[in-house]
């Protein structure tokens, strides 16, 4: 049994110091330094973009790559290579190291990124989603007791086997979770989404907190079963878009025509008609999951006691109020747990200007739009 739950936050701590900054150890930090070369204004580029199609928030990803929206606006010739990241501390550690330009990701990774500017300016450019259920899931395994609502099974925890994956937007959401109700888990354990499968088909976790759509091809598949969700603890999560800084000084171009596609993306998907098209284009790139599964995760409704809300994610597009309370209330947290040495950002690690300038160019208002939770029988899969 930990000791206390400081003791539990220093051990997530150093945990998420290794994955998220230092990981990037690997390569110099005069290569991880200097300023990339992009070009002038108007010139063919070249981008390397980090994304995350096993993570429903920042689906817009998805969107872009699977419609090619940046053609319409990226200089003639330019060329988008996508990368998948499994959580958002690998796409990190890539930009860091200026193997990717654009990144989207968590909450957690977003803000850890801007702190690590000695070893490479990254800022936070735009929100790609707002929800309370998209990152922030809690789940346990199928033979836990039957609670009868979320406050009781988060109780149960304590004391239980515990997994997240360290340096995501769930390791926040859970510690915080545990720091708010008086939660020690006997063990809190650093786990990628798939180890963390395999764990709960083994019978060897009790909890964890994932992020979508992993929680509901776990509760699909009988491997689990949601008890709780961000809307239970008033904790909501966020999926941002961060770039180099080096690439938004050189090339604000460049930075506008991303966001202007990815204004389009974000409209695609609050579109309920694009539903299906966009739980196809996932389906496309990612594997193991279903058209049903993927689309629960998107849209698919859950009971209000186990955390379910009406808005299943809010499309902010730019860095709104709420999206910027988000951002604030968690670097103080972060700071408190000794994961950032900081407890306010730096005056350029959110950059609203080009979001904000591209809404009122496009006559439009944030958020550009919201997916809302459906019931099962709306799925014509």
């Amino acid at each position: 049994m930990l000791r206390n739950l400081k003791d539990l936050k220093q051990r997530a701590a150093l945990a998420v110091v290794g994955a998220i900054g230092l990981a990037a150890g690997g390569f110099t930090s005069s290569a991880t330094a200097a300023e990339l070369d992009y070009g002038e204004i108007g010139d063919p580029i070249n981008l390397v973009v980090g994304y995350q199609p096993y993570y429903t928030e920042a689906w817009s990803g998805v969107v872009m790559k699977g419609l090619k929206l940046y053609e319409k606006y990226l200089p003639e010739g330019s060329t988008v290579e996508f990368q998948i990241g499994l959580q958002g501390g690998i796409i990190v550690n890539a930009m860091l190291a200026g193997k990717q330009h654009i990144g989207y990701m968590g909450d957690m990774p977003a803000i850890v990124a801007t702190t690590k500017d000695r070893v490479a300016d990254i800022r936070i450019v735009a929100t790609a989603g707002l929800a309370f259920d998209q990152c922030n899931n809690m789940l346990v395994k199928n033979d836990a007791p039957e609670f009868s609502n979320a406050d009781e099974a988060i109780q149960w925890m304590n004391g239980k086997v515990v997994a997240v994956p360290k340096g995501a937007c769930t390791d926040r959401f859970a510690l915080a979770v545990f720091e708010k109700k008086g939660i020690e888990p006997s063990s809190y354990l650093n786990q990628n989404i798939e180890v963390i499968t395999s764990g709960f088909r083994a019978g060897k976790l009790d909890a964890a907190a994932i992020w979508e759509p992993t929680a509901s091809r776990l509760v699909h598949e009988g491997l689990a079963r949601k008890v709780a969700s961000g809307k239970s603890v008033d904790e909501n999560d966020g999926g941002f878009i961060d770039m180099r800084g080096d690439l938004i000084d050189q090339r604000p171009d460049v930075v506008k025509a991303w966001l202007n596609a990815e204004l389009d993306a974000q409209l695609f998907m609050a579109d309920p008609a694009n539903a299906l098209a966009v739980v196809e284009m996932a389906e496309e790139q990612t594997t193991g999951f279903s058209k049903e599964v993927l689309w629960k995760a998107m849209t698919g409704s859950t009971p209000v006691e186990q955390g379910g809300t009406d808005v299943r994610n809010e499309m902010a597009f730019t860095i709104t109020p709420k999206a910027r309370d988000l951002i604030e209330k968690a670097t103080v947290f972060l700071h408190s747990i000794k994961t950032i040495k900081v407890d306010t950002l730096r005056d350029n690690a959110i950059m609203p200007e080009f979001t904000e300038e591209i809404l009122k160019e496009r006559g439009l208002t944030a958020p550009v739009g919201k997916i809302l939770a459906q019931p099962d029988s709306a799925f014509k899969g």
